[in-house]
């Protein structure tokens, strides 16, 4: 099954009941979509029929390929055979092909044979399928042979289909209700017919599949008071990744190498490497939304640096009028780095931090409720030493390339609309600060942060073999490519790995990200070279007084928006400012536009105004001046230039009169 509870889907649903938009919102996220058309072209005199067809055809994005199977019924069999893992199947629908199976045209043909091939090849197949097929078990029995012929077919196909399936939902009226498994699937998209981006629900409130959903509901320990902060929601993964490093396990084995199903295709059949072509955010609402603000009715200059805020968001939600987000997560990967890399790290204490982390307790847990934020934790599989040998197989990385990658895309499925990257992990920032000398050409005590004991105290003595140890590493790999999947293998390591993923992953989903730390950044370095498309999903709120985060922010072109120099663990700096960059937000979408632009100036007045002042529908009446009050007029410049400003010269824009 796939990371959000199904990869197989059935479905069912009667004539305009929406079961086809409802399907098509299930693969809209998917970078390549097969739409397989089962549908004869019937007859061509049918103007309705032909108009059905078209209006499927619109409704299609220009990146999907379209396979038509109303020739041979045996062709739809073939074609779900042939579908790799790495595939999204649309079939729509299992009525038309029903149809061209009983067609006497195709005769002979064993129809129950047939149809027992289609539900085997559903039930093998790697790919990610949705099937649609009208229900037709809630109809009257037709009062024709061929009419009952059909409807005995359809249902045999229904049933035999939906056994194959990993779930099963039943359309009725535009609402859904899933039949198998009883627990729903996560909603997806409402159809874009069904109502308008205004009247759609937050995707806060969207449901969970069994895969998502909170871990048992945590006892509150005792020594939290009544008015502490309540325990955020903590998620376990869709199934524990197996360490890496398992003696009963071969590498790149298990879970970790469990089919990704969203992602792309390359020429070459390898799924993650460089030049990935993935999602942008889109062009014109980022500027768009940074001009709209000069038109709010904002005192003073304005959002100042937070503007970034803003077109960030603009861009990434594809709209010019961007929401605060709602639904967050936070990512926390722990994992230990061997070696003089871990030099004054106090043994075990990552895995007390992440196990702190799922009891609610600590910085980033308390602030991850406090910012209504789910939080994950998820182990990377250890790194050996750098210095003396790769710090991963090329099997593990590819490996945990692919795990990153999924946990993104349970995220997105969950309706997840920010992503936190967090990281504990012994050794870290040196394999970070390593992963920066190979791929931005830093001299490794340039980025190596300080390292400071758990009393506060400044071991310098730790820190030169942390810088030993980078030094070694790369003089190890002084003739190794410095292709991504080479520097995480050589120097990364799991939790870099397991980040690059995530990134990738998210990308792909269009889901942003917030960075905070050495790892999140150093996983923005290597995906650059992977997709040079994921930087641009990414958002940098503080560079925590880190030099290594400084550098790589510098090289990716991400400014970081404020300069708090918390350091309470890597993740924690961003939930602590991600209610001022919530804030931006709320005030960029509620604001209303200045009086002068036509916005209202008072709590009585509503009135859109004209460039004169006058509201719209104004019938020249009484509005409260003398009679013989004269008109204001500006005064002439004393000095040269233009005085006058003709009627149809262009206002400047993201300028504001006052």
């Amino acid at each position: 099954m796939s990371v959000d509870g199904w990869h197989t889907l059935l479905v069912l649903g009667g004539i305009r009941s929406g079961k086809s938009e409802f399907a098509e919102s299930l693969v809209a996220d998917a970078p390549t979509v097969r739409y397989v058309a089962t549908a004869p072209a019937g007859d061509p005199e049918d103007t309705e029929w032909a108009t059905r067809l078209a209006a499927h055809r619109a409704r299609r994005p220009g990146s999907w390929t379209t396979e038509e199977t109303a020739a041979n019924p045996g062709r739809l069999v073939e074609v779900i055979a042939a579908a790799g893992p790495n595939e999204t199947l649309l079939v729509d629908d299992l009525g038309g092909w029903v149809t061209v199976l009983l067609d006497p045209a195709h005769q002979p043909a064993d129809d129950t044979a047939t149809i027992a091939e289609l539900a085997a090849a559903v039930r093998s197949s790697t790919a990610r399928l949705v099937l649609v097929s009208p229900e037709v078990g809630l109809s009257l029995v037709p009062t024709t042979p061929l009419g009952r012929a059909f409807t005995d077919a359809l249902g045999a196909t229904n049933r035999a289909v939906a056994d194959a399936c990993d779930a099963v939902a039943l359309v009725v009226a535009g609402q859904t209700a899933w039949l198998k498994p009883t627990t729903p699937a996560p909603a997806h998209a409402v159809p874009p017919a069904a109502t308008s981006p205004e009247a759609a629900p937050s995707r806060a409130a969207t449901p969970q599949t069994a895969a998502h959903q909170a871990a048992p509901a945590q006892a509150v320990p005792a020594d939290l008071g009544a008015g502490d902060v309540t325990l955020p929601e903590v998620l376990t993964p869709a199934a524990a990744p197996v360490p890496a490093r398992a003696a009963s396990d071969e590498p790149g084995t298990g879970d970790w190498a469990a089919p990704t199903m969203a992602l792309p295709m390359i020429a070459t059949g390898l799924v993650i490497q460089p030049g990935m072509e993935l999602p942008m955010p889109d062009d014109y609402t980022g500027p768009q939304a940074v001009d709209r603000l000069a038109t709010l009715d904002i005192p003073g200059a304005g959002l100042g640096v937070l503007e970034q805020v803003v077109g960030f968001a603009a861009a990434t939600q594809g709209t010019s009028t961007p929401r605060p987000w709602d639904a967050v997560r936070v990512l926390l990967i722990q994992g230990d780095h061997e070696g003089g890399a871990s030099a004054g790290a106090t043994p075990g204490e990552s895995s007390r931090r992440a196990r702190q982390a799922r009891a609610g307790r600590g910085a980033l847990a308390r602030l991850a409720a406090e910012n209504r934020a789910g939080l994950q934790i998820v182990e990377a599989p250890a790194s050996a030493p750098m210095e003396e040998r790769p710090a991963l197989s090329a099997d593990e990385v590819e490996a945990a390339l692919r795990y990153g990658w999924r946990l993104a895309e349970q995220a997105a499925d969950a309706g997840v609309q920010l992503l936190v990257l967090a990281a504990c992990g012994a050794g870290a920032e040196a394999a970070a600060a390593a992963v920066l000398a190979a791929t931005a050409g830093a001299e490794p005590p340039t980025v190596l942060g300080r390292v400071v004991t758990e009393q506060g105290e400044i071991d310098d003595a730790a820190w030169m073999v942390r810088c030993a140890a980078v030094r070694d590493a790369l003089h190890r790999t002084r003739r190794s490519a410095r292709e991504a999947k080479d520097v995480l293998a050589e120097l990364g390591g799991g939790d870099i790995a397991l980040a690059t993923g995530v990134l990738l992953g998210a990308t792909a989903r269009k889901v942003p990200v917030l960075l905070d730390g050495p790892v999140g950044t150093a996983a923005a370095m290597v995906s650059r070279d992977l997709a040079g498309q994921a930087r641009h999903w990414c958002l940098l709120p503080d560079h925590g007084g880190r030099p290594g985060v400084r550098l790589a922010a510098d090289v990716l072109g991400l400014t970081p928006l404020v300069d708090l120099r918390l350091d309470l663990g890597e993740g924690a700096t961003a939930l602590a400012a991600l209610p001022l960059l919530r804030s931006a937000l709320t005030l960029a979408a509620t604001l209303p536009v200045h009086p002068s632009l036509g916005g209202p100036d008072d709590e009585g007045d509503t009135g859109e105004r004209t460039g004169t002042g006058d509201r719209i529908g104004d019938d020249g009446g009484d509005d409260g001046r003398a009679e013989d009050e004269p008109d204001f007029a500006e005064p002439e410049p004393a000095g040269p230039g233009p005085t006058t400003v003709g009627a149809d010269e262009p206002v400047f824009p993201g300028r504001r009169a006052d």
